[in-house]
């Protein structure tokens, strides 16, 4: 089967079912595993080359709309003809049930089956542990500097931060995703301000942007140095990958009573398929 990603992570479902043997081209943002750094790229996921792209004769595209301005690359897909199948989950449920239908379509549903039963235990395991914390420190999380955006209620973050004995500053938002402003996060006061910038590598975040936004030295969050620069795919994309996130955050926020993270060990889901 000849499988195509245009979306960062659609192509990381693809490595949790063992397919990525069967990629011949992704987007230029897809970076995991790095098995694909050798394959064909196609442009930005918000830009495909459709030219390209057919050139390739895929059996199957997964396309996306978890970004606004992707609907374009699917119209596309439609004119030319080409077989493609769209997620765009805003839920960690949705993500588990996306890994079945993935499964489905490429014959890997035992594969996709004992994969999300363990994704989900997972999930289990941390709301369980979430149920014991009483105090719950709220989460700013921004991804993006200028404009000010940040998860709303209806994402996949708001979710992660509930799992982590913790919530989301901007959960009362009915929205996947807000544009804010500054002024507005200060007087939210968030506990710990998380920037995971989408689409930027961790080592281009500089949180000492922070320092030249107004008030910046009165928020509780700067002032206690609980100011945190994360790893994007764990927390921006997704998919199964969340839970590497998931365990690093709460780990974090609760050292004391979530497993620490090691940053050595092999993805959890990964590891236990190889069991």
């Amino acid at each position: 089967m000849r499988i195509i990603s245009i979306c960062p992570s659609n192509t990381e479902l693809v490595e949790y079912l063992g397919l990525t043997h069967c990629l011949v081209g992704v987007d230029d943002f897809s970076d995991w595993p790095k098995e694909i750094e050798s394959l064909p790229k196609l442009g930005p996921d918000l830009d495909i080359d459709m030219d390209r792209l057919e050139s390739l004769q895929p059996d199957l595209v997964l396309a996306s709309l978890s970004v606004p301005g992707m609907e374009k690359n699917i119209e596309r897909l439609e004119e030319r003809g080409i077989p493609y199948h769209i997620f765009n989950p805003n839920s960690l449920k949705e993500i588990g049930d996306d890994l079945l239908t993935l499964g489905e379509l490429t014959n890997q549903t035992e594969r996709a089956e004992r994969l999300v039963t363990h994704y989900r235990s997972v999930i289990e395991q941390y709301r369980t542990i979430s149920n014991t914390v009483v105090e719950k420190p709220s989460l700013y999380w921004e991804w993006w500097p200028k404009p000010v955006f940040t998860p709303g209620g209806v994402n996949w973050l708001t979710e992660i931060s509930e799992l982590a004995g913790a919530r989301n500053a901007f959960a009362d938002e009915n929205v996947a995703s807000v544009q804010s402003d500054w002024e507005t996060v200060c007087k939210r006061e968030p506990d710990h301000i998380c920037l995971v910038w989408v689409g930027v590598q961790t080592k281009k975040v500089n949180p000492k942007i922070l320092q030249k936004r107004p008030n910046w030295d009165r928020m509780k969050a700067m002032q206690l140095n609980q100011v945190h620069v994360l790893d994007e795919p764990y927390f921006c994309r997704p998919s199964p990958r969340l839970i590497v996130g998931l365990q690093k955050i709460a780990a974090i926020i609760h050292p004391d009573k979530y497993p620490a993270y090691n940053e050595q060990e092999d993805d959890p889901l990964l590891q236990k398929d190889r069991l």
